[in-house]
């Protein structure tokens, strides 16, 4: 057959080229990504990793067997010379050898050897290719190095970008693994450590790696355990299994099904979903999972944990909406500024979906997410320049109105929308890109009003069109005092009118959400740092700037949840989340003392473990407020009193599920601790 002839004919053509001493690219060229004849595997897989003429690295090996895991390794390595069935004679050969690469591999790059390194599973494969020390050890060396994400760790960096792959492919699978708090870290940790030789068997990993070594991507391996779970996903959704543990070793074994002929097809898929995920990450994690690990990565690459959703550059948002067709990726840009912002300048291509509309008009909110998914499917269907699957929003690049926008990200993610990302740096990234092509690059750019060509310009209306602060300095509106009003006048004495003022907000605790708002006859009032000493309880109001939850404890004490819960010195106590300046949220348990108000937050990977984030002095709560259309999400601002002066040093925010019970609960415990002051 014509296939059979051409099959032959390469396999000549590499058997020539490999006796003529070829490099990689001619490897690829010839090979195609096709698998390797048994008895060329060995010289290939050394070419794709350029050792094939590399010296003896072991020379320089010292020959002691000092370290303190010594035992483990010499025992681990007879393990695995037992299970590979060699003759008897060559066993202590074979383990010496390996004993000596590990040792020496362990020495050189001050690494300490553990069972669940990989090291050993990685070393197997390459047995098998009747390679010598030396060829071995090259090859090892190689693959560790070039392949292997660094910080395969419990929590570490791979395996917190992994789920933000498999959140932007698979939402809903990624938020089922979440809420079963099932990371990455417990069922793929073998896969990224071992190259996927540990689950899977010597034949699969042999053209498994043919296709890998050819390919050369070292985040080919992200996508491969991709594959495996959206795969599987029916299979882990509709599972019988219910407990976290279960479910983890089931996905941990899924590699094993595999066989020889799936693996063409097995790594065609995992390059399809390469080829539909925004590059920015590549760049962006490069060197912290690839790169000389004497090298510290930059901050913003340390911060893939606290990432709400996977980033890409302004850059790549530009190039990419720029190209005409192809199969990669093509974003919808949803610009989430307030409107005075976008109507100063926003790609021509953007569509406009104001962050604020999420807590001041939640039906409004609903009208236009509708609104920008029609917008979105019909110029796909008309091939507009804006039209892609790919949903990447876009906010000011500045934490007071991007706070807003993660928000809104969080509610796509929630509800399972597919290819969800962010602009890094936002606007203002985008401005800098473009500042020397402005005018043809923004539209509508009005450099007077620019939040970056005039910084003055930074407080938007909109922010006063919020009403989050209804601070008042003493004197009522001249419609009459509304009921927040009469809770916001200056107080002459802070313990008894704060107390007189809660006292009357909880009687009236049962009154009409409406009625607890302000009527919308009130003038918006000033900002609330160094106004009259008030405490009150109205929208909340984002204008301060002081060291948003910073803790009283800077170690950060480690403690057990369930033993705190049950203290007898508890009065009550919830779980939250724990909503930062960038819009991040963290799980977390908000308790109550006589006189404290604490904060823990979980500890992910450790059953039952937080973190004490805050430590709040009861006395030292200042102001209490939530929005008008989230109710759930309630403001503490905390600080000191100097005369009618009040200075707010700390900032917490919360989404708590039983806000009015538990901010009736906290009010309740400040007036006894106003009454003790008093007394």
């Amino acid at each position: 057959m014509a296939d059979g002839i051409d099959d032959t004919s390469w396999v000549t053509d590499l058997e020539t080229a490999l006796v003529e001493s070829c490099d990689f690219g001619t490897i690829r060229n010839i090979c195609k990504c096709r698998t390797v004849p048994d008895h060329l595997r060995a010289e290939v897989w050394q070419i794709c990793h350029n050792v094939q003429n590399k010296g003896d690295a072991l020379s320089a090996f010292d020959g002691l067997y000092d370290l303190d895991e010594q035992g483990i390794i010499r025992e681990d390595c007879r393990a695995l010379v037992d299970k590979l069935g060699n003759e008897e004679e060559d066993k202590v050969s074979i383990v010496s050898d390996l004993e000596s690469i590990v040792t020496f591999f362990s020495k050189s790059r001050n690494e300490k050897y553990s069972s669940e390194n990989g090291w050993l599973e990685v070393i197997q494969p390459l047995l098998a290719l009747k390679l010598t020390r030396a060829q071995i050890y090259n090859c090892f060396y190689s693959i560790v190095n070039k392949f292997i994400p660094r910080d395969c760790v419990k929590g570490g960096k791979p395996f917190h970008l992994f789920r933000l792959l498999l959140q932007y492919h698979d939402p809903e699978l990624s938020s089922f693994l979440d809420t079963k708090r099932i990371l990455p870290d417990l069922y793929c940790h073998s896969w990224f450590r071992s190259l996927f030789s540990a689950p899977c068997d010597l034949q699969v990993i042999q053209v498994m790696w043919d296709v890998y070594f050819q390919h050369g991507d070292q985040f080919l391996t992200f996508f491969m355990a991709l594959v495996i779970l959206v795969n599987a996903r029916d299979q882990i959704l509709t599972g019988e299994l219910e407990s976290k543990q279960s479910i983890a070793e089931m996905l941990a074994s899924f590699p094993s099904g595999l066989e020889a002929e799936d693996i063409e097809d097995f790594c065609a898929l995992a390059q399809y979903y390469a080829s539909k995920t925004p590059q920015s990450f590549r760049r962006d994690y490069q060197s912290p999972l690839f790169g000389n690990n004497l090298i510290p990565g930059k901050e913003e690459d340390l911060q893939v944990s606290q990432a709400l959703c996977l980033p890409v550059s302004v850059a790549e948002l530009l190039q990419n909406n720029n190209l005409a067709g192809g199969d990669g990726v093509r974003y919808f840009v949803v610009d989430c500024r307030p409107a005075d912002q976008y109507n100063s300048g926003h790609l021509s291509t953007a569509f406009h979906l104001d962050a604020n509309l999420m807590l001041q008009n939640p039906k409004e909110f609903s009208t236009a997410v509708q609104a920008l998914l029609a917008a979105k499917q019909q110029s796909i269907s008309s091939g507009s320049a804006a039209g892609g699957e790919h949903l990447c929003f876009i906010g000011s690049g500045r934490e007071e109105e991007d706070q807003y926008v993660h928000m809104v990200i969080a509610n796509f993610l929630q509800k399972h929308y597919q290819y969800v990302s962010f602009a890094k740096g936002g606007y203002q990234s985008l401005h800098e890109l473009l500042k020397d092509r402005l005018s043809e690059g923004l539209s509508s750019h009005n450099p007077k009003h620019c939040i970056v060509c005039n910084p003055d310009a930074s407080h938007s209306s909109s922010d006063l069109e919020n009403g989050e602060d209804f601070h008042r300095s003493g004197k009522e509106e001249e419609n009459g005092e509304s009921f927040f009003g009469k809770l916001t006048s200056t107080v002459k004495s802070k313990s008894a009118v704060m107390k007189q003022k809660l006292t009357d907000y909880i009687k009236n605790e049962h009154q009409t959400q409406e009625s607890r708002h302000v009527s919308n006859t009130d003038r918006v009032g000033k900002r609330y740092r160094n106004m009259a000493n008030v405490f009150s309880i109205g929208d909340d109001d984002d204008g301060d700037e002081v060291g948003e939850n910073s803790s009283d404890d800077d170690r950060k004490e480690v403690v057990n949840v369930e033993v705190w819960l049950k203290k007898p010195d508890i009065k009550y106590s919830c779980r939250c989340q724990e909503v930062i300046g960038n819009g991040y949220m963290f799980p977390s348990h908000l308790l109550v003392t006589d006189t404290h108000l604490y904060v823990l937050r979980e500890i992910p990977n450790r059953k039952n473990m937080a973190h004490i984030q805050a430590r709040r002095a009861l006395g030292s709560v200042v102001k209490i407020t939530s929005k008008r259309k989230h109710p759930d999400f309630v403001t503490f601002k905390y600080g000191s009193v100097d005369g009618e002066e009040i200075q707010v040093t700390d900032i917490d925010r919360f989404l708590l599920p039983q806000a009015a019970e538990a901010t009736k609960i906290i009010k309740q415990q400040i007036i006894k601790v106003l009454d003790a002051l008093d007394s």
